[in-house]
């Protein structure tokens, strides 16, 4: 599964899907290889090669994990200061450039790309109805990942004219990050002008999507005003916020109204390999984050627990704000309110709180096989409310601030979360930005986004326990790829 010699592999077997099946669900075969020069001759080649540019997608489960245990959302967990040592050193803020979950991240990203500019790459060599389309996920999947990449490593290389090889690794340097953000913009606009508002197939990239992650791009560029429009495109299309905050992460409201990008996971592959757990098809960190040893009969499932909630995210939400128990299970209270359940359970055993991440937690039914790693739960990667927060953001940081739709956006949120009007937020300025930043916190607890959001909103040095100012905005750089690509690294990093 690890040989791309000739972007091979796995990603030339899939098979595409539709009814109750995911498109992403393939059945890899190890002995099946082709070389480019004889591939992409149909449209079928072309349709298998783009399902293989998303897969990629499925690898970065780390990512969203990283999001919070590096900031004051969650700690690393686990069963002692050695497991998952990655997260562990991330928690604490000892990361080296040999961390592992870093270095995977910046691997499958830019496979991730990879894969789509091979796409590119060979995109003349045959004409088929849908095909402008079809290339539109390509370039949103390739600004996807570049944009991941960027924001946890700051400057990185950046090619997008053809595959990487291995002979090329020397020649391309880091690029600043502002000629990265170029290209994330170039293929994002590349991607909106052929996307079609709605595709079939649940999980594929559509016009929408590409709108809502530019937005989040240009806000993190600070370009507040074109992150306004680009962002109001979303805010007045189909999506709309469900009454029930609970339902969007069980797996009946999986690509439900809210829903404007998910990563999407699946239990149905056999395939597994513990030598590199995270590059199945199921969500790894569902797993991750479950209760330790677990039995009864609750819906839940045993897990590793690790990314545990913090004390201090419980104690963010007020009174009435129903977006608390959804977030954080406090197992001894559940245990307590549910005796018939006879639920038991091991302490987390390092850096115990108490709490869980109730978003993701594994859940009885929903794995199947190597049953740790193969959990079917999506990712939300951009919800409508997301949408709505960063909308309000930007027009109340705009040239001109527009406080009455910022309000507006926000308390739509609000709203859906309190179940009234009364916790309306009326402020303007700078304290109804700093309202914006926190709702952020609570709508988007344990999704990846917490970290991201203190670093570029410059709260990180105030807000998080070890973080240091001129260093920590930014990870370190793969060991190996200074080593064998001759990379600069990071400050503040050996």
């Amino acid at each position: 599964m690890k040989n791309y010699k000739y972007i091979i592999s796995l990603l030339l077997v899939i098979s595409i899907s539709t009814g109750c099946k995911k498109f992403v669900e393939y059945d890899p075969k190890e002995d099946f290889q082709i070389t480019a020069d004889n591939y992409l001759t149909t449209e079928d080649d072309y349709q298998k090669m783009v399902i293989g540019t998303y897969s990629p997608l499925q690898w970065i489960w780390a990512n969203t994990v990283i999001g919070d245990i590096a900031s004051d959302n969650a700690v690393s967990g686990g069963e002692n200061a050695t497991d998952q040592i990655g997260f562990q050193q991330i928690d604490d803020y000892l990361v080296n450039s040999n961390n592992a979950n870093l270095t995977e991240a910046w691997r499958s990203c830019y496979e991730g790309i990879n894969r789509a500019n091979y796409l590119h790459e060979n995109k003349g060599k045959l004409s088929f109805v849908g095909k402008d389309a079809l290339y539109g996920q390509v370039y949103f999947l390739r600004a996807y990942y570049y944009f991941e990449l960027v924001r946890m490593f700051g400057d990185v290389p950046l090619f997008v004219d053809k595959r990487l090889s291995v002979s090329d690794s020397k020649k391309f340097p880091r690029s600043p990050k502002a000629d990265v953000y170029k290209q994330i913009e170039l293929d994002l606009n590349s991607a909106i002008a052929v996307l079609p508002n709605v595709n079939v197939e649940k999980g594929r990239v559509t016009k929408y999507a590409a709108q809502a992650l530019l937005g989040k791009v240009l806000l993190y560029q600070g370009k507040y005003d074109a992150a306004a429009a680009m962002l109001e495109n979303v805010v007045s299309g189909p999506f709309s916020l469900v009454s029930n905050f609970g339902s969007i992460f069980l797996q009946a409201g999986e690509n439900g109204p809210e829903s404007v990008f998910e990563i999407q996971y699946s239990n149905s592959s056999p395939f597994y390999d513990w030598s590199n757990p995270g590059r199945g098809q199921g969500n790894l960190a569902v797993q991750v984050c479950g209760i330790r040893n677990l039995t009864g009969s609750s819906p839940y499932s045993s897990g590793w627990s690790t990314n545990l909630p913090t004390a201090n995210l419980a104690s963010a939400y007020a009174a009435g704000d129903s977006r608390k128990a959804v977030t954080v299970l406090d197992i001894e209270a559940y245990k307590t309110a549910n005796p018939g359940f006879n639920i038991t359970y091991t302490v987390a055993p390092y850096k115990n709180t108490g709490l869980y991440n109730q978003k993701y937690l594994p859940r009885t039914g929903e794995t199947s096989g190597q049953v740790e790693l193969n959990y079917l739960n999506n990712f939300r990667t951009i919800r409508f409310a997301d949408v709505l927060l960063m909308a309000a953001e930007a027009n109340n940081r705009a040239a001109s601030p527009n406080d009455a739709k910022a309000q507006l956006y926000l308390n739509r949120v609000r709203q859906r979360a309190f179940g009234d009007n009364l916790h309306n937020i009326t402020s303007t300025g700078t304290t109804l930005r700093q309202a914006i930043w926190d709702e952020r916190r609570l709508e988007l607890a344990m999704e990846g986004d917490r970290f991201f959001d203190l670093v570029r909103t410059g709260q990180a040095a105030t807000k998080i326990t070890g973080f240091t100012a001129g260093k920590s905005e930014l990870f370190p750089i793969p060991q190996q790829e200074v080593d064998i690509s001759g990379l600069k690294q990071n400050p503040g990093y050996n």
